[in-house]
């Protein structure tokens, strides 16, 4: 069962089977948002969401970096992403047009950024996640 629909500006329509939120700078104890933390923290959503799924392709929406601080500490400047690191588990129908559709669907692991802890939804999920490029990353799985 779908926790929800998502509908990516291509038209197609992906269930969301599972949603992982957590916040961005939750847990940082020293330090200040900058390129080199942002970076570690990106690679290890990647790094869990494939170790979670070893089958399934795993999908990064570059986030949007707000720089609002013009002076740099030790680590560069202030980089900020939103607040909000999403990892979410989406299915479609099969890619293929050979596959049966009552047998195969298509899958694909996605890390997106977002400022609240909202559940995307039809179209009112982020348009960074709605342009997702579902048939060109996704992968055919047999049910």
């Amino acid at each position: 069962m779908s926790l929800t629909r998502v509908i990516l500006m291509s038209g197609r329509s992906l269930d969301l089977s599972e949603l992982q939120l957590s916040s961005t700078y939750g847990g940082m104890l020293e330090g200040y948002p900058c390129k080199p933390v942002n970076d570690m923290k990106i690679k290890g959503l990647v790094r869990a969401a494939e170790h979670a799924r070893p089958s399934t392709p795993v999908h990064l929406v570059p986030p949007p970096r707000e720089y609002p601080d013009q002076y740099a500490g030790a680590f560069g400047p202030v980089e900020v992403l939103p607040s909000v690191a999403c990892v979410g588990a989406f299915h479609s129908t099969a890619l293929d047009r050979d596959h049966d559709p009552v047998l195969y669907r298509s899958a694909l692991t996605i890390i997106w950024f977002q400022p609240t802890a909202r559940v995307p939804s039809g179209c009112d999920a982020e348009d960074a996640l709605r342009e997702v490029e579902w048939e060109g990353l996704a992968r055919d799985y047999e049910l």
